[in-house]
């Protein structure tokens, strides 16, 4: 599977060259403040299967272990991962070039839910970080 993305002004763009792990919707307030959003759609990959392939990334650290990627010239968040030895790396769903070919299976971090927003979808919820989480 290849997919291809980037910013919105076109400065930044990358490219995915393995299956995702899954993807799902992130509640958290780090995902709410960098954001401006109530939830971020994230899609999680193998890191060895991501690349930029145009542009330079601006990186923020967004606590001790984590970092934030995004243009420096529009602000469009990419990505997400951790500082040292990453595993993998959560792409912004919305930045694929196509964003219909990977569908979130999931919501985490529910518990910083805005209570304004409302979940009308079957996918499970989860209170903390997940499926996989503590």
């Amino acid at each position: 599977m290849r997919l291809d993305g980037g910013c919105l002004c076109g400065n930044i763009r990358y490219s995915i060259d393995s299956l995702p792990i899954d993807a799902g919707f992130c509640h958290c307030k780090v995902c709410q403040r960098s954001s401006g959003a109530p939830v971020v759609a994230w899609l999680t990959i193998p890191f060895a299967g991501f690349s930029y392939t145009g542009g330079t990334i601006g990186v923020y650290a967004s606590s001790k272990d984590f970092q934030r990627e995004f243009c420096s010239c529009c602000g469009t968040q990419i990505a997400f991962r951790a500082k040292s030895q990453p595993k993998s790396i959560d792409i912004t769903l919305c930045s694929l070039d196509d964003s219909s070919q990977v569908a979130p299976q999931y919501h985490i971090w529910c518990q910083s839910s805005v209570n304004w927003l409302h979940v009308n979808d079957d996918l499970p919820q989860f209170m903390d970080s997940g499926p996989d989480g503590p």
